[in-house]
């Protein structure tokens, strides 16, 4: 996990409709940027459903979310599309921001040991810097978490 205090490494990546955006684009606002293992998933699509129902609290604080996976562009438009997802979520498919963000480790689940992506939540400030990290995260109570956690 990256240190608190630290500039957030920029980025870019296509969203959900093809676009690129960079973690520069959001400056002036707090960015709640979040990477959870897969699309459709029981535990991801319940994190990203709670985003989504809290997403106009975040906004009133000043704050943007960010999904990140390494599924592609049509497999986001797919769970923005099932789910209503009203924020940006950010195709990965190279794992360069995910390893950038130290989230890609060895998981275990049921004695196999593999590697994949721990669902950790960074909050970065308006000038790009590293305010909250979590990682190990639970995937329904991280959204009203990250809510608190804004000022």
């Amino acid at each position: 996990m990256l240190a608190i205090g630290t500039a957030a490494p920029e980025f870019t990546l296509p969203d959900q409709n093809g676009e690129l955006k960079s973690l520069s684009d959001y400056r002036g606002q707090k960015v709640v940027l979040y990477f959870y293992p897969k699309d459709m998933t029981s535990g991801c699509s319940k994190q990203a459903c709670a985003f989504g129902e809290l997403y106009p609290q975040f906004r009133k604080k000043g704050a943007v979310v960010l999904g990140v996976s390494k599924d592609t562009v049509q497999s986001h438009k797919r769970f923005e599309e099932k789910y209503g997802l009203p924020f940006t979520l950010l195709s990965d498919t190279e794992k360069t921001v995910i390893q950038a963000y130290d989230v890609w480790k060895e998981k275990k689940l049921y004695g196999k040991v593999s590697m994949g992506v721990v669902r950790t939540t960074y909050l970065i400030d308006e000038n790009g810097v590293i305010v909250k990290a979590f990682d190990k995260v639970k995937a329904v109570d991280n959204p009203a978490q990250m809510l608190g956690e804004l000022a």
